[in-house]
């Protein structure tokens, strides 16, 4: 089992800022989504990270979809250096997505990291965007499906291909599963990387 509750410091920002930008209080926010005050305060300092039950619990109550943590209104950078304490982490159910500086990068390109714990996946519906995906299984086992068929990669293994094929990914071991997938050549106005944020079960 991997850590659910990993730091996140963005993560709470994003939500003040959220919180803030609909003019709700935190003790308004605190009545509507049953959590406490001094929880939401915890949480939006980056002194406690929220498990995916509260994640859910907070974006309803903001009225947002879960994809709005993926966010960003930082400046976009030509080079971005990550310190493996300082990723964005976002858990969803089963599973933890960290970028790896794409959100913050001035370019075309997206890295970001997946653990899965068994049965994670992607979700029913398949995935379709621009440009270009590529995937390598640094732990565990992993299995894609693009346009029906079916690929099993294995620590090493690694997969490419035309993001504009419909796709979708799952953990099928009883093991946790680590991958990076790397997003590339997309439209501008585009941000695959929440394509694959699983929805909630």
């Amino acid at each position: 089992m991997f850590d659910r509750e990993a730091p996140s410091v963005y993560v709470g920002q994003l939500l003040r800022q959220l919180r803030e930008e609909r003019g709700i209080s935190i003790r308004e926010l605190s009545r509507i989504s049953g959590l406490s005050a001094n929880a939401l305060s915890m949480i939006e300092r980056g002194r406690t990270s929220p498990s995916v039950s509260t994640l859910y619990r907070l974006t309803d109550a903001l009225n947002v979809p879960i994809t709005a943590l993926f966010r960003q209104d930082q400046a976009q950078e030509a080079i971005v250096f990550r310190s493996v304490t300082n990723r964005t982490r976002v858990p969803f159910p089963l599973g933890l997505w960290e970028g790896l500086g794409g959100e913050a990068f001035i370019g075309r390109m997206q890295p970001f990291m997946l653990t899965l714990e068994s049965g994670a996946e992607s979700g029913k519906e398949k995935i379709v965007h621009t440009g270009h995906e590529f995937v390598i299984c640094l732990r565990g086992r992993l299995e894609f499906e693009v346009e029906g068929k079916f690929y099993s990669l294995e620590a090493g293994d690694s997969l490419l291909f035309a993001a504009r094929l419909s796709h979708r990914w799952r953990n099928p071991g009883n093991t946790v599963t680590n991958a990076i997938i790397v997003l590339s050549g997309f439209e501008e106005y585009e941000k695959p990387a929440i394509f694959h944020f699983p929805p909630e079960t």
